[in-house]
């Protein structure tokens, strides 16, 4: 053996051991581990396009809010994807199609926003196209690693997962301060035109994975799918605590008026904007591994009503913001901005991760891809709603790019919203995400089960790349 190819050997084991965990280095990983790359690098644009919408466009913080709501649909309905993947192949394939095409579609969409988009409605339709590529690749992209995961041993199990949801939150990190930076330079169109290069990596990459092509549609297997799901849901196991988590996501928002109160009032740029991002991606970390580390064994009640207190009564701290009374104390804007942020996204990555290991723990054997996949949509669906219902409020309260009076009452009622689901925490189950026996979940007849959405760590970095908001 050369010295060169010993050395080339040497960082290949480096790679697989020291930072793919094992894995070995293979073409058709590479290409999986891209496309989560990208979906967490298209956050690049999340700035970009709420200064669009509000500076660009003209649009008030109420149609923001409205329209952002409307960006989360393909989120609500991404079983279906899975579904009519595993139903239709398009040439005789289930997986490489649908990411050639999502790619496609995604770069598309950017494409039009950085060219010809000139209104809201418009700009609402190429982010929601924008926001079903991403969904249809994430649903693509997640069968093929579960599909993969099925053949790790039991000492490597979770591996794919945490490294997909590794490398999407590395994607997140990396532009979550550039968005911003770039933002002090270039236009929000140039942006735009340099986010829609991304999508089409998931495009060339797709011809790299391994895949056998099927002689006929599988609808028989979509058929058994949709009954073993039915069977599912009707547990009232599951389907307590999914009302729970939707009504518990679903209480109003003020998270658009107060990105025009920032920018309009407090005046803040998009590169300190860039700087409270990265905050926020870091602190997301944070708060998963303090759950992680801390909170496992707490009983998924207790968990929900503290944490959902907690968040609340720590929400009340933009009060001060919002009516200056941070100067008062001696506090600059940015300094308490950064610093509630920080605190805020470390309860709410604490407040949301029982809700990933509760969807995970519901899903019973046979059905496990679909019905966390239909949990998932329904929490993006309570957010769609809570997005809807925060323009409404900012409509009522007469909040727009302006008038920020009486910000402070829809901040207080947003807040104070939070706490209603509490009386309904009966519908939880009563144990731990370590306890495995208290959720009464029936064992279904084992099926084909290749639809799936985001995996418990993939759906952590699902911080949606539609920025005005998202979900999974």
């Amino acid at each position: 053996m050369t010295a060169s190819s010993s050395s080339t050997s040497g960082i290949k084991g480096f790679v697989e051991n020291r930072i793919l965990l094992g894995q070995p280095l293979t073409s058709e990983l590479a290409a999986i581990l891209l496309v989560y790359f990208v979906q967490g690098i298209l956050g690049l644009a999340r700035l970009a396009v709420s200064f669009f919408l509000k500076d660009d466009l003209g649009l008030t913080p109420a149609e923001v809010a409205a329209l952002s709501g409307i960006a989360t649909l393909p989120w609500t309905v991404k079983p279906v994807f899975g579904l009519l993947s595993d139903g239709l192949p398009i040439f005789g394939y289930r997986r490489r199609p649908y990411l050639i095409l999502s790619g496609i579609l995604g770069a598309g969409a950017w494409l039009a926003l950085a060219t010809v988009v000139q209104t809201g409605w418009a700009a609402i339709a190429a982010i929601t196209l924008s926001s079903l590529s991403v969904a249809v690749s994430d649903v693509i992209v997640d069968s093929l690693v579960v599909e993969r995961a099925r053949g790790e041993s039991l000492g490597k199990a979770g591996t794919l997962q945490s490294l997909a949801w590794g490398t999407s939150a590395v994607g997140g990190v990396l532009t979550a301060y550039l968005g911003g930076a770039l933002l002090q330079h270039i236009s929000t169109r140039a942006v735009f035109g340099i986010t829609a290069t991304f999508p089409l990596i998931v495009s060339l990459v797709a011809v790299l994975i391994t895949e056998d092509p099927v002689d006929s549609p599988s609808w028989t297997v979509v058929g058994n799918q949709v009954k073993q799901l039915w069977q599912a849901i009707r547990q009232r196991a599951i389907w307590m605590p999914a009302l729970f988590l939707f009504l518990w996501q679903a209480t109003p928002t003020a998270d658009a008026a107060f990105f025009f109160f920032t920018t309009n009032d407090l005046g803040f740029q998009p590169e300190f904007l860039g700087r409270v991002r990265l905050v926020t991606s870091l602190a997301s970390l944070l708060g998963i591994w303090v759950f992680q580390r801390f909170l496992r064994t707490v009983p998924f009640r207790t968990i929900f009503a503290w944490s959902t207190v907690l968040s609340s009564l720590l929400g009340m701290s933009m009060l001060l913001l919002v009516t200056h009374v941070n100067r008062t104390l001696g506090i600059g804007d940015e300094w308490f901005s950064l610093g509630d942020s920080l605190v805020l996204t470390v309860m709410g990555e604490i407040a949301f991760m029982p809700v990933l290991v509760l969807s995970a723990r519901l899903c019973p054997p046979g059905v496990e891809a679909t019905l966390f996949a239909l949990l998932m949509s329904v929490v993006n669906l309570a957010g769609l709603l809570s997005h809807e219902l925060g323009a409404v409020l900012t409509h009522w309260l007469s909040v727009t790019e302006t008038n920020f009076d009486n910000l402070w009452e829809l901040v207080l009622i947003t807040n104070l919203t939070t706490l209603l689901p509490l009386p309904l925490l009966f519908l939880l189950p009563s144990s731990s995400s370590q306890s495995v026996g208290d959720s009464h979940v029936e064992e279904l007849p084992p099926a084909e089960t290749t639809v799936v959405s985001t995996t418990l760590f993939a759906a952590v970095s699902a911080e949606h790349p539609v920025a005005v908001g998202d979900p999974d």
